[in-house]
């Protein structure tokens, strides 16, 4: 994302990669490309909220590859319309266009099923909610025999919200399918996609009050090997664990990362209170370009700033330690000023901040909840500055960035934004 100037106006833009995939069994049970499609999108706000028409005119007029859009996100938009905020509207209207995109794909395969069909749905984030609805409905209708099974994040965690609207025409699954976990996948069918994604574990040994873990995998249990989940011509391995230093076998699971000489991403981040010397030795065998940590309250400031020191006398730079940093969170006496304090800490510590904004389990659209103790315009004064402000939605330890937040008397002070001049 970035902010675009034009004359005295600044608007957001987005700029997104979207795609579709139908994968086929053939009649010997392999699994088989039948139609792939992807898209890069440039979304952009029109007339008196965003570009004038004569500039909008000569982007359309530039020469374009086929995968590339240009689209305008104040349009009407089924999903994009629930949104009021320019950024949210944006990335609502990408989500959109995937969708789109996705009903294009499947159209062409129904010929390959009938009543006597079963359909398997999976849903993702409670936000997401609507798209999984569509797609219910539209095989409902066309299918009236077959068997709906719905599962995935939205359909655990809201699952009477799931039930209201379909009764029982639909089988919901909660959780994971245990009899996969073990199983690798076939990563053929995504050829240009080099990394083997693994749990070496489930669950969580933490209870915290703002996360799901505790209802989507409750139960915390841990592999001894995924030498069988690394797919052979990988570069590298992204693990998903919620904490994989909870594991009695993660010194088991790193040998064979150090043996399998990939990179690694610990993708989840790892639990500052179980980084010990130890620990940071053995991630120093490991290719390891980037530690992730949470900072989600101040309860945890004084063995996180333990940990980073550690990790930096080790000689890991802070510049390669990226901290997650929950905000707008209705527990553990979240505020402005908290979120500020914390912010303030990582950048005087040296690392890189990204600010994570806490989503409640129920379905509703994304970054629509304020929690009490925050607004909607505080909200948005930390989206615009992740924009202007930071790097990919970071803010990393610039001098210049923390002279700004180091200097702060208050939230209003650290993340205003001086108004572009007009020339």
């Amino acid at each position: 994302m970035g902010t675009g100037i034009e004359q005295n106006q600044s608007f957001p833009i987005e700029l997104s990669q979207i795609g579709s995939a139908v994968i086929k069994r053939d009649d010997g049970g392999n699994p088989k490309v039948y139609a792939i499609k992807t898209k890069i999108v440039l979304l952009l706000p029109k007339q008196n909220q965003g570009i004038s028409d004569t500039l909008w005119e000569e982007l359309r007029r530039l020469q374009k590859p086929e995968f590339f859009e240009i689209v305008d996100f104040t349009l009407p938009d089924l999903l994009a319309d629930n949104y009021k905020d320019p950024c949210n509207k944006a990335g609502a209207n990408a989500r959109s266009l995937m969708h789109k995109l996705e009903i294009e794909l499947i159209k062409p395969t129904d010929p390959f099923r009938n009543e006597n069909c079963w359909l398997v749905l999976t849903s993702l984030f409670t936000y997401a909610w609507e798209p999984v609805h569509e797609l219910i409905e539209y095989y409902s209708q066309k299918y009236k025999k077959a068997e709906i099974i719905v599962g995935g994040i939205y359909a655990t965690l809201c699952e009477e919200h799931l039930r209201d609207a379909f009764k029982n025409r639909i089988i919901i699954h909660k959780g994971i399918i245990k009899e996969v976990e073990d199983i690798l996948p076939d990563y053929s069918i995504v050829p240009n996609w080099k990394s083997s994604i693994i749990f070496t574990s489930r669950g969580c040994i933490r209870n915290c009050t703002f996360c799901s873990v505790k209802i989507l995998e409750p139960k915390f249990t841990a592999k001894k090997s995924i030498k069988n989940l690394i797919y052979p011509g990988h570069k590298k391995i992204i693990l998903w664990d919620n904490n994989i230093l909870a594991s009695p076998y993660w010194e088991n699971i790193f040998q064979e990362i150090e043996e399998s000489r990939l990179e690694i991403d610990f993708n989840q981040g790892l639990d500052a209170r179980l980084i010990t010397p130890h620990v940071v030795s053995w991630l120093l065998r490991l290719k390891v370009p980037i530690i992730r940590l949470a900072y989600d309250t101040l309860g945890i400031r004084k063995v996180l700033k333990n940990t980073i020191d550690l990790l930096k006398s080790f000689s890991f730079r802070g510049r390669n330690i990226i901290v997650y940093c929950l905000y707008n969170n209705p527990f553990d006496n979240d505020t402005p000023e908290t979120f500020l304090s914390r912010l303030q800490d990582l950048i005087d510590w040296g690392v890189v901040s990204y600010p994570m904004r806490y989503e409640p389990l129920e379905p509703r659209p994304k970054n629509s909840y304020v929690s009490p103790k925050w607004t909607s315009e505080y909200l948005e004064m930390i989206a615009k500055a992740r924009r202007v402000l930071g790097y990919g939605g970071a803010f990393p330890p610039y001098e210049g960035l923390k002279k700004k937040f180091l200097n702060a008397k208050s939230f209003e002070e650290a993340f205003s934004l001086r108004e572009p001049k007009c020339k």
